[in-house]
Formats: C-alpha cells, sequence, structure tokens
C-alpha cells in the first residue's frame, strides 16, 4: 500500500509541475497570423490560431516591484506604442513547493526557485497583465458578452498561461453564441496574500484580489474595443478562481461599481465560494510573516516590512515560500488567502454572505464529488480517529477545543465504504483513515460549504436565482475519484468530448450570454432543464454519459454541525 500511495503521491506532484508550465507557444507559421486591437495606451498586437485571436500579456498595472512590491496595484497610465502581444504572456511568481520542510519538498522548491526554472515558467514579478481570447475577425462594434477567468491554485500558483480558452470560445460560435475570453494575472503566495500586523497597518492586505479587481476595471475601460460589452461581464473561477469570485462579489461589503457602472452581471463558481477567515493579523498570520521576515534576514530591522521590500528577488521568493504549501501535510490550511482587513474585505466571506453584504448576481456554483482525495495523500501518519481528529484540530483549527473537533468527526461514519471517493465500498482506502479524512476535508472547504453560503444567499437575497451541481463524470477513478480540478480537464478543456463536457459547457455559454443556463444548444432535448436551486434544493448531477437532479441532502448532520460552528471553525 506504501508504494501504492508514493506512486500516486509522485504522479500528483509531476501533474502539478506539469500544470504549472506555460501552454505552448503559437508555432512561427501561427505567429505570423497576427491582428491588432488599438486602446489608449497602444496598439495591442495578436495572433490568430484556429480561428480565435489570442492577445496575451497586456499589462493594467505598473510593475509590483522594488518600493511597489507589497503594496496594492497601480493603474498603469504610461504608453505601451506597438505591443507585442502574440504570446500567453506572464506568470506571477509561484509557490509549487515550500522551500522548508520535508527533504522531497524542500529539494523541489529551492530547485524551482532557481532563475533557470523560473525563466522557463515566464516567472517575473512584472506580471500583472490580462489575456483576452475572442473569435477570429470580431469587430469593436459587436458587443459580446465577457466571461472574466480567475484561475486557482490554493492562492499559492497558477496564471492564464495555463488556460487556453480557445475550444470554448470557438464553442460559443458554434452554438451561435459568440462571446470574449478574459484571464487575469494576479500575485500569488507571499507577493499577494501576506499577512501580519504589519501588512494590515501598511494597508498591503489582500493584494491578489485588488488585482483581480482592478483586472475587471481594465476589462471595463478597454474590452469595448475588443468587441466586447461592458456591461455583460460574467466573472467564473474554479478553486481559489471560485473563492476569489465570491471575494470580488464581497469586496467592499459588496459595491462592485467602477465610474457608476457595474463589474459584472452574474458569478460561477466551481469549486469553491465562502473561507471562513481569521482576520489579517491573527496569530497564525503573525506567524507565517514572522517566518517569512527571519527566512529573509529581515527579523533584525526596523522596519521588517521595507526589508521585504528592498530583498533582493530570489531571497524574498525562498523567503516567501518558507511556510507550509498547499501540497504537503498541512494541505488546505493555507499560509495564504484572502483574509479580513476592515477595508477591502470587511469582514469574514461567510459573515459578509450571511448579512448580504455582497454583490448579489445570477450565479452558478458547485463541486466535483469527491473533492477532499487530492488534499489527503499526504498524510499516510494519519491511522485511527483520535490522530484523525488531533490532524484536524492542531492544523486546521488549532484555537478552538479539542472537543469542538471530536463532535465534527463524529458526524461521519468511520466506516471504510461511507468515505470519498465516495460511493467505492471498501477500496481505495491507501492508509487508515484517508478516506474520512478526505470526505471531511472535501466538505469543510467545498462541498458542505457550499450548501452553507447557498443557504445564506437564499435567506439574504431570495429573489437572485441561483443553479447548483456535482459532477459525478470520474467516478471509478482510483484512489480520487471525481477529485478537484478534474473539471479543469473536462469542462474547460473539454479533454473527454463526452456528454459531461458538452453539457457543462453550453450551459455556461447560455448562462454567459442570458444569465441563465438553460436555453443553450440542445437544451430541452439533448440536455435537461435546469431548475434553480432554491426550487426544490436540488443539484444537476453530471456524469460522462448523462445528467440527473440530486436532492442536495446528503451529509445533513455534518452540515448542520458545521453550521452551528461556523464562527469558531474559522482558517
Amino acid at each position: 500500500m506504501y508504494k501504492v500511495f508514493t506512486s500516486l503521491l509522485s504522479a500528483t506532484v509531476l501533474a502539478s509541475l506539469a500544470a504549472a508550465f506555460p501552454a505552448p507557444s503559437p508555432t512561427l507559421e501561427e505567429r505570423a497570423a497576427k491582428t491588432s486591437v488599438v486602446i489608449p495606451q497602444g496598439t495591442i498586437v495578436g495572433s490568430v490560431s484556429n480561428n480565435v485571436e489570442n492577445y496575451g500579456g497586456i499589462p493594467f498595472a505598473q510593475a509590483p516591484v522594488g518600493k511597489l512590491r507589497l503594496k496594492p496595484p497601480q493603474r498603469l497610465t504610461s504608453s505601451l506604442g506597438t505591443f507585442d502581444a502574440t504570446g500567453a504572456g506572464p506568470s506571477c511568481p509561484q509557490m509549487f513547493f515550500s522551500t522548508e520542510g520535508d527533504l522531497i519538498t524542500a529539494v523541489l522548491g529551492n530547485l524551482i526557485n532557481t532563475p533557470l526554472f523560473q525563466t522557463v515558467t515566464g516567472q517575473t514579478e512584472d506580471c500583472l497583465t490580462m489575456r483576452v481570447q475572442r473569435p477570429k475577425g470580431t469587430k469593436a462594434d459587436a458587443k459580446l458578452p465577457v466571461l472574466f477567468w480567475i484561475f486557482g491554485g490554493g492562492f499559492e500558483l497558477g496564471s492564464p498561461q495555463m488556460y487556453d480558452a480557445s475550444s470554448l470560445v470557438s464553442n460559443g460560435v458554434s452554438q451561435g453564441k459568440p462571446f470574449i475570453f478574459v484571464s487575469v494575472n494576479y500575485r500569488v503566495g507571499g507577493f499577494g496574500f501576506m499577512p501580519g500586523k504589519e501588512v494590515l497597518a501598511d494597508g498591503a492586505a489582500n493584494l491578489g484580489l485588488l488585482d483581480q479587481r482592478m483586472g475587471l476595471e481594465w476589462v471595463q475601460d478597454n474590452i469595448a474595443l475588443f468587441g466586447g460589452d461592458p456591461e455583460k461581464v460574467t466573472i467564473w473561477g474554479e478553486s481559489a478562481g471560485a473563492i476569489s469570485v465570491f471575494d470580488q462579489m464581497a469586496l467592499y461589503n459588496g459595491n462592485n461599481t467602477y465610474k457608476g457602472k457595474k463589474l459584472f452581471r452574474a458569478a460561477i463558481m466551481n469549486s469553491g465560494s465562502v473561507v471562513p477567515a481569521q482576520p489579517v493579523d491573527c496569530g497564525r498570520c503573525q506567524d507565517t510573516y514572522n517566518t517569512v521576515v527571519k527566512a529573509a534576514g529581515c527579523a533584525a530591522a526596523k522596519d521588517t516590512l521595507g526589508c521585504l521590500r528592498d530583498a533582493d528577488y530570489k531571497t524574498f521568493l525562498n523567503a516567501a515560500n518558507s511556510v507550509p504549501g498547499i501540497l504537503g501535510y498541512t494541505s488546505v490550511s493555507l499560509s495564504y488567502l484572502p483574509r479580513p482587513d476592515g477595508v477591502v474585505l470587511t469582514d469574514s466571506p461567510d459573515v459578509l454572505a450571511l448579512g448580504g453584504k455582497y454583490a448579489a448576481v445570477p450565479m452558478i456554483i458547485g463541486d466535483q464529488e469527491d473533492e477532499g482525495t487530492l488534499f489527503s495523500l499526504f498524510q499516510p501518519n494519519i491511522t485511527t480517529t483520535d490522530k484523525l481528529v488531533d490532524y484536524i484540530w492542531k492544523v486546521l483549527f488549532p484555537d478552538v477545543t479539542r472537543d469542538d473537533i471530536v463532535g465534527l468527526v463524529n458526524t461521519y461514519d468511520s466506516s471504510v465504504a461511507a468515505g470519498s471517493p465516495f460511493n467505492t465500498g471498501d477500496f481505495n482506502n491507501i492508509y487508515p483513515q484517508f478516506k474520512r479524512l478526505a470526505a471531511i476535508l472535501g466538505d469543510i472547504v467545498f462541498t458542505l460549504t457550499r450548501r452553507i453560503f447557498l443557504e445564506s444567499a437564499l435567506a439574504a437575497n431570495p429573489g437572485v436565482p441561483a443553479w447548483s451541481y456535482l459532477s459525478s463524470y470520474d467516478r471509478g477513478t482510483p484512489v480520487l475519484g471525481t477529485f478537484h480540478a478534474s473539471d479543469i480537464l473536462q469542462v474547460f478543456y473539454g479533454v473527454l468530448p463526452n456528454y459531461a463536457s458538452r453539457a457543462i459547457q453550453s450551459y455556461y455559454i447560455s448562462f454567459v450570454h442570458t444569465m441563465d443556463p438553460n436555453g443553450g444548444t440542445g437544451a430541452g432535448a439533448d440536455f435537461a432543464p435546469w431548475p434553480q436551486w432554491k426550487e426544490s434544493r436540488q443539484l444537476m448531477q453530471f456524469w460522462n454519459n448523462r445528467s440527473n437532479l440530486l436532492a442536495d441532502d446528503f451529509r445533513s448532520e455534518s452540515q448542520k454541525y458545521l453550521s452551528s460552528h461556523a464562527s469558531v471553525l474559522v482558517i
């Protein structure tokens, strides 16, 4: 069993590394087919391939370097001249692995932080850029709806490089519902989500969210010149990107206006919604900041934040990555994530949702059936219920009593057959408590939190429509099941051109056009009507060859426990 575990762990690590590399650049022949759009700051030259125009790496903010490192983004006002946007654009500095911890991850972390690897993956601090993809030949007066993508990656890694929306854009055209796809690059890891009281006092919290916000403002200022309609923007994200989508809805207590107009009119959240979070200056937050400061050699500095800004790039990158990462034992206990700062996020996202302090727009939100399996591969020492309780208590929620965690764990059946990947009997339990831990992590971060959020949204804004889903199209995949982020392969890329890919893309494309997933090509015939969640609290359950409606009431005892302890079970 250990060999199975280590093999799977290696495969996961390699897959994560592979995903982090930029998508293949257009060939020389494809680059020769160019197109251009004139915006106030210059002429943006893009490439054309497979009837899709691509404009990558368009700067929207000044380079956040030097004194602008760990500062809110500053809008770019200087001329770009004739700007080459034929590629995919850069990546912000990434946190693939921690530079501390066990030998394997530390070696990998330090290797990846070398200048050679950074260059190969396109990493640079000067990364605040946009990527626009549109149907070939789109005219400036087309007024196409806009799908604004926010990538995921645990707030530690990711970039628009990883997401080529050519097939999505082409599918929109084939369905008679063309749209423009826009993706924003934002700072991740310690560059974008550094916590600590010093950060709070400096007004430097939640920088990654502010990057996303400025990207949305760039769309309002420029997308009409690409043929888009700035009044028809749908924001869409997966994982940390989906969490960011709600955060964008909740920023400034729900004020999503810019120059008197709404930044977006609808939202799609894949595997993520609200994350109950402690303030930026919480105890564990300060521990993260102090660890980074020490690793950067700034502990003796009078102004530690200023010292971090003055550090050379590699020193700061290694220091920022010296805290635990998501691809490791501490898993979803993230070192970096959006946290309440009293201004940008005025309170914990779950509190803002319950109080209706967010921009209430039509939304689609859903999960993969086995969200927690991917995050439970790294804890093979958890072999008993007591060890499971201690792990969740000490790693995720150390500020509550152990009895609080005992109560949560007791709501989950201890039998192997009850765990995740669900509906697989006694199989796939690669170590004792794996399937139980996977069920719990998947629920508290994604699946049951989604249901709790929908209940809050329905109570606060009963007239705003919402649709929800559960994806089961990978049921049977050994150990992982329908795992977290599998929708990137199925929904985003359509790697398997099956029913699930066709149906979900059709629902989404219809939603982008009409703010209702019903009405897509084949809807009512090939694809079943999708009822709003409030009508009967049903999910659309997607399989690789069909779909059906599913009552959203599973694991209700666990949901009730999480709801009643929401004020204390915060990261």
